[in-house]
């Protein structure tokens, strides 16, 4: 299926988005290190009466990063914005991982609530995981690296942490997402992974569908089903053989479950 390409301003940062189909407006959010390129073929493949727009999230796909490093409460805004340019009134939304994050947010907002209508969430982020001890002993490893340099002058603190940054010890205290990442984007995904959204799921009254792989080893199982317990109209549907990507994994079942969900 043919696609347009478009971009969205929004203050000042060119958002590249994809659209395709005719009728109500579903929009498309992907995941974390993903773009909207992920989500093309089952979305391509649905046999649903709607116009999607599909868009590359700042810092993923044709997007270029944002100016500063962006929280979800950012990421929120563009696409609260995205919603309010279609003039439609409200728009479903089907978001994967990190697109997770952001519906969660949206849903939660008493300004914005009103702008969704039916949710479909795959693999969602979010929600506050399980550590285990080797997690804190990096984690408390790490503060006491970055103490003594906080104890330095502004500028001298700065330079100091900057070379902490660099070191192979430093980098071997990282997820895999940490170390490929530079720049404005490293910063937007720890302000990112570092919220978690358990505390909005009982002011979110949305449908929501959760539509989670049984083999998800980035946002387990164990995820999926607090947030279902957490929300007020929440399903959950559990894909066997599928994991984090279960609309690759188990591409025909995923798309069948979706269109029961969105058709009228």
């Amino acid at each position: 299926m043919e696609m347009t390409e478009s971009v969205f301003d929004y203050k000042g940062l060119p958002v590249t988005y994809y659209t395709f189909g005719k009728g109500a407006p579903l929009i498309v959010l992907h995941g974390w290190g993903a773009s909207s390129q992920v989500m093309k073929p089952i979305c391509a493949s649905l046999k649903l009466k709607r116009t999607f727009y599909l868009i590359d999230f700042p810092g993923f796909g044709k997007t270029p990063p944002p100016p500063v490093p962006w929280s979800i409460d950012d990421y929120t805004d563009l696409t609260a914005g995205f919603i309010r340019s279609l003039q439609a009134g409200t728009a479903d939304i089907l978001a994967h991982s990190f697109g997770g994050r952001i519906t969660l947010k949206l849903c939660a907002r008493e300004t914005d609530k009103s702008l969704v209508g039916k949710v479909i969430i795959t693999g969602g982020a979010g929600m506050k995981p399980r550590r285990s001890p080797k997690y804190y002993f990096k984690k408390n490893l790490a503060f006491a690296l970055k103490y003594p340099f906080t104890l330095l002058p502004e500028q001298q603190s700065q330079r100091g942490l900057q070379w902490l940054r660099s070191t192979k010890l430093w980098k071997l205290l990282g997820s895999s997402d940490y170390k490929t990442l530079g720049g404005v984007m490293r910063e937007v995904f720890v302000k990112t992974v570092s919220e978690h959204l358990d505390r909005l799921l009982p002011s979110i009254p949305h449908e929501i569908l959760l539509i989670w792989g049984k083999n998800d080893d980035a946002t387990p199982l164990y995820q999926a089903k607090k947030m279902e317990k957490g929300l007020r109209n929440a399903g959950l549907a559990v894909i066997d053989d599928a994991g984090h990507y279960a609309f690759l994994d188990r591409a025909h079942q995923f798309k069948l479950i979706t269109e029961a969900f969105f058709k009228p």
